[in-house]
């Protein structure tokens, strides 16, 4: 199933995720509608509350970067009660958009590595050390679920500057190619 992707404005993307139980009913099925609707918006990330589910999970997908970035070959995960408990003090801008603000990209600042722990759709534990555009998109994902969007980290004047496309998204005037909706 493809869910539609909450938009910003509405409040499930503000408030923090709840813990996923072991026995969360077709947890397996809810994995593969997330990969589904990231793939059917064309995303690299989606975190669980973007659908409208506020849960402390999130899919990714960047092989599709493996070309520029060989470690990406194999990046395509399930992140369920991640918790990011380190970062390099080496930081690096990049270009950020999300599948929740369509049509709107910045320049975001964030710490080249994480440290991160982390179960998978199988409830096996997972740490790791993520570097490079990996901990970029998993950072971003990981916002989420904290209630934080990449708008978040811009700087005073930049939100200014962008108040009036956020206002808007935030009344439902956005453009998508895929299902979009607003929760207030």
């Amino acid at each position: 199933m493809v869910y539609p992707i909450y938009i910003y404005g509405s409040s499930v993307l503000r408030g923090e995720a709840a813990e996923v139980d072991r026995d969360y009913p077709e947890l397996k099925k809810l994995v593969e509608d997330m990969f589904d609707t990231m793939y059917a918006s064309s995303g690299v990330g989606l975190a669980a509350p973007q659908i409208g589910k506020p849960l402390r999970m999130f899919v990714v997908d960047a092989r599709m970067y493996a070309d520029d970035e060989p470690e990406l070959a194999d990046f395509k995960r399930v992140f369920i009660n991640p918790e990011i408990y380190g970062e390099s003090e080496e930081e690096v801008v990049m270009n950020e958009g999300c599948l929740s603000l369509p049509g709107l990209n910045e320049d975001v600042q964030r710490p080249e590595a994480i440290r991160i722990r982390w179960f998978d759709e199988d409830f096996n534990e997972h740490d790791e050390l993520i570097e490079g555009y990996a901990a970029r998109v998993v950072q971003h994902e990981y916002d989420h679920l904290e209630g934080t969007v990449f708008t978040d980290h811009l700087s005073p004047l930049r939100k200014t500057l962008i108040r009036a496309k956020l206002t808007a998204m935030s009344k439902g005037k956005v453009s998508a190619k895929y299902k979009t909706k607003l929760v207030k």
